[in-house]
């Protein structure tokens, strides 16, 4: 989609996003009223989850005790990075809910959109997205994470896995993904009736044994799946799916503005990235929202609502009193920028350290989550 000064779709973004008009144009609603127990998460709390489909299937779900699903994928590209890492909270809270777990390696996605090998795909899943999972906090029980590419091998499961995807190619048309897509290739195609078959397959009889409520928390720019899955689902009669829940969380800017991005090291953090990295990156790249010089951001004060380092310490600071300081003091010219990025180095570098000792201990854990053997050579 392309509005104004910017641009949202599933394989690019660019620009500033008005948040505002991306609900009204995909028919969002805000989130409200949720309960107690999802306001203590900093991420509903400070609204970074600020819209969804139906949500309300899954509180409900939770305050009656009966079970539900998280699923989420994730795109094997890249370093994982402080951006990458609000998704995994999101999976560790739902978790914490009671959730079932399910994580999606795109690799099939990867390999049509972006030429990337089921090898090269494989490992830096392995190595970047999931240790850093399971150092955040992941646990193997109620959680399956499974490649595109070899779903299981169970082949009951794996056969209804593949099979929900064939099935489901019949009830959508080709206007329908140009519409949802824009441009479109057999590619992406495939990847999107596979990306329904991974946010729909956990509710068939051989994985949760029953229809169940699903939720798929997203950035903003994977709606376009999320709407043709759903609009897929309900005219498929051959099974009676819970339509999809979905949440959409605000992307946390890349140091220099705009969407963090993989592609460009000096956009973001990554969790292997030393000390002296990321002093270095804050410092050089972190845009600021200070005055132009010392006399006149004391006289003016700053703007920390544009400040690329107090955007990401509301984030990464779960002190509320500690973060309305910050912003007080910056805002009237009592800190300055070079002190608020301080704080938010200090933040990044006191986390990582103790995150990195915990990514030692996961790789010894990867065989709890997954099959660890090579299944292409």
């Amino acid at each position: 989609m392309k509005k104004d000064n910017f641009t949202v779709t599933p394989w690019d973004v660019k620009g500033d996003i008005d948040y505002d008009k991306m609900i009204k144009k995909f028919g969002l609603t805000p989130l409200t009223n949720l309960p107690e127990v999802f306001m203590k998460n900093l991420l509903f709390r400070r609204n970074k989850i600020f819209a969804h489909r139906d949500f309300e299937r899954i509180t409900q779900a939770y305050l009656n005790k009966k079970p539900f699903v998280m699923m989420t994928g994730l795109m094997p590209s890249g370093n994982f990075h402080i951006g990458h890492m609000i998704l995994a909270k999101q999976m560790i809270f739902y978790q914490g809910l009671g959730a079932k777990i399910y994580i999606a390696v795109a690799d099939i996605e990867a390999y049509n959109a972006r030429g990337q090998s089921l090898e090269e795909g494989r490992k830096i899943a392995i190595e970047e997205y999931i240790t850093n999972y399971i150092a955040l906090g992941l646990k193997p029980k109620n959680c399956e994470i499974y490649f595109q590419s070899n779903r299981s091998q169970n082949p009951a499961k794996a056969n209804a896995y593949y099979r929900l995807q064939n099935l489901l190619a019949r009830h959508a048309t080709f206007n329908e993904f140009k519409a949802v897509y824009g441009e479109i290739s057999p590619g992406k195609m495939v990847s999107s009736l596979l990306q329904a078959s991974d946010m729909l397959h956990a509710q068939l009889p051989e994985f949760e044994g029953r229809a169940v409520p699903v939720v798929v928390p997203v950035g903003i720019d994977q709606d376009p799946h999320l709407r043709l899955a759903r609009d897929i689902s309900k005219r498929f009669k051959s099974y009676k799916f819970v339509q999809l829940s979905s949440t959409y969380h605000l992307f946390v800017p890349g140091l220099s503005g705009g969407k963090m991005s993989s592609s460009d090291p000096s956009s973001y953090i990554a969790l292997t990235d030393d000390p002296k990295t990321v002093k270095k990156k804050v410092n050089k790249y972190a845009f600021s929202g200070g005055q132009p010089t010392l006399e006149e951001h004391r006289h003016l004060g700053g703007n920390p609502d544009i400040d690329v380092s107090y955007q990401w310490l509301t984030f990464l600071e779960e002190d509320d009193e500690k973060l309305k300081t910050i912003y007080e003091d910056y805002k009237s010219g009592k800190m300055l920028s070079g002190e608020l990025k301080a704080i938010l180095i200090e933040k990044l570098n006191n986390f990582l350290q103790e995150h990195q000792k915990k990514r030692q201990s996961a790789k010894a854990r990867l065989d709890e989550f997954i099959s660890i053997k090579e299944p292409y050579n």
